[in-house]
């Protein structure tokens, strides 16, 4: 009976850990609209404040949002979007088209992309515009209600706003920007950018309707505030299914972030980075530990999640070469030492291999230059090696000069893990690094 018991018990644990794990996944991979962003009071209530106007008396406004990335540009707009089509009147009226600087790169795109989000498809239909101002025109025309005074309001939300100014003569941020200017129908222009000379950027004609205000997000976050963050993102909402397991749960959560080698961890993430997204991905390594044997995150979790986080890229690319492309970088990293870092060539670096050849190895086959020079031509695909200047015909390839990207302990710690390495190319890395 107790075995029974206990049996289900393990279920319920396990269904508890799952239901967790999919809520807390939701939110580290942005899926849901998060909860009030951490610091950002004044910004939130401006561009609140700016939206609503929009929205409810029919003011038509613009406004760029400025910040690294990262910084919660695109979390703030949601958040402030998700409050005020809360309110019933607003959430009925408005229309939103989202495009984004990176998708939509050219105007005849962007157009498209506007009519289908407005869902006018059938109301353009075939007609030819002769410019892309009448087309719009026509767009917001069509959205007006019965009476011609009324129309409906529309937010325009441009994300990599930079990217918009390097359309041909800034067409579509002209006509979105005369519209908002001349009251024609009540529109919002929200754009998002990680540039702070965005406005050096626009034409005269642009910059002139454009209305200069500025919506700038340059963290403020203090560690103490980023700590009581970690701690929000982890805990589970009051409405869980079990509520004993939430307890337990968030208690955890707490006890977690008060432990010392947690605080060590969470403080050099801080001072790396105070971007969300980086602490989201932390946070999903750890969460990926969690199981129905250890049900509950543990302060080795998040190390070694933030071991995983700060896993150099191209020291793990050296895992992958063939022992002929690692003597060619321990090559290039002896000559780095004879000649104090100035710039070699592959026939310096060949010659080199091949006096470690003729002397110190009888482990490795002698291979020849062209194989070799395949092997070179590799390292510099993977970008661990790059020319100092772009090539010209007039130099061969064998004596065009190199940089090698990658320094001591780096080479080093890639020949300690490298699986079966031979002793003769330890052996003749370390007298090179000496």
């Amino acid at each position: 009976m107790s075995k029974r018991k206990s049996r289900e018990t393990h279920m319920l644990l396990g269904e508890c850990l799952s239901q967790a794990q999919k809520i807390l996944r939701r939110r580290f991979c942005h899926q849901d609209v998060p909860a009030m962003p951490a610091g950002l009071d004044s910004q939130h209530k401006h561009l609140l404040e700016l939206l609503r106007r929009t929205a409810v008396h029919g003011e038509s406004n613009s406004v760029l949002i400025v910040g690294p990335r990262g910084s919660g540009k695109t979390m703030l707009l949601s958040y402030v979007l998700r409050e005020l089509l809360e309110e019933k009147d607003v959430n009925k009226n408005v229309l939103q088209v989202h495009l984004n600087g990176l998708l939509q790169t050219d105007d005849r795109i962007a157009l498209k992309e506007i009519t289908r989000q407005l869902n006018l498809e059938n109301v353009v239909g075939d007609k030819v515009f002769g410019s892309f101002a009448e087309n719009l025109a026509f767009l917001l025309e069509a959205l007006k209600k019965g009476n011609r005074s009324s129309s409906r309001p529309v937010f325009f939300i441009l994300d990599e706003f930079d990217l918009f100014a390097h359309h041909k003569n800034q067409t579509l941020l002209y006509n979105l920007l005369d519209v908002s200017q001349s009251a024609q129908a009540p529109v919002a222009v929200v754009g998002l950018t990680c540039r702070l000379d965005v406005l050096e950027l626009l034409e005269k004609r642009v910059k002139s309707r454009f209305s200069h205000r500025q919506i700038h997000l340059l963290s403020a976050l203090t560690f103490r505030q980023y700590l009581e963050v970690v701690c929000t993102q982890l805990s589970l909402p009051s409405d869980f299914p079990d509520s004993r397991f939430s307890e337990e749960w968030n208690n955890s959560v707490r006890k977690l972030t008060e432990d010392k080698s947690v605080e060590d961890v969470l403080q050099k993430h801080f001072n790396i980075s105070k971007d969300f997204r980086s602490l989201h991905v932390l946070l999903l390594l750890a969460l990926s530990r969690v199981t129905t044997s250890s049900p509950a995150i543990q302060p080795t979790d998040l190390v070694e999640a933030r071991r995983l986080c700060a896993a150099d890229y191209k020291a793990n690319i050296l895992h992958g070469l063939s022992i002929l492309e690692l003597c060619l970088i321990i090559a290039m990293k002896h000559l780095n030492e004879i000649y104090e870092g100035e710039p070699f060539n592959f026939q310096m670096v060949y010659n080199e291999f091949k006096k470690f050849i003729s002397r110190k190895s009888r482990s490795i086959h002698n291979f020849e230059k062209p194989v070799v020079m395949k092997a070179f031509e590799h390292l510099q695909q993977l970008e661990l090696v790059k020319p100092m200047e772009a090539s010209t015909t007039k130099i061969q390839r064998e004596y065009q000069l190199m940089k090698l990207l990658l320094d001591h302990s780096q080479i080093m710690e890639s020949l300690q893990r490298y699986p079966q390495c031979p002793t003769d190319v330890k052996q003749w890395a370390a007298s090179a690094f000496a």
